[in-house]
């Protein structure tokens, strides 16, 4: 019986773990989306103000990729397929 109890308080830690640890939505550089239709794809999809993502978009284009948010598994899912709707190239992954 011990067992078991063990085995439960471990899955009890995981599961915690896992709604505690942050999520980032990662978007990509390409050649095919223009700056204004990623930056109105930001402010719609991710409620970024037109500076931050102005900001966001200028760093996708010179460093590759960039964080655009963070949050919860849910959220950050919702909103890269949201992305990827637009054509835009976006990833969740785990701070």
């Amino acid at each position: 019986m011990q067992l078991f109890s063990q085995t439960q308080t471990q899955e009890q830690a995981d599961l915690l773990e896992l709604l505690e640890t942050k999520f980032q939505l990662l978007v990509f550089n390409d050649d095919v989306n223009t700056f204004d239709h990623v930056i109105r794809s930001l402010m719609h999809i991710c409620k970024h103000e037109w500076i931050q993502a102005e900001q966001c978009a200028l760093l996708i284009h010179t460093t590759g990729k960039t964080v655009v948010k963070s949050g919860e598994l849910d959220e950050m899912n919702a909103m890269c397929t949201a992305l990827h709707d637009r054509g835009i190239s976006a990833s969740v992954v785990s701070e």
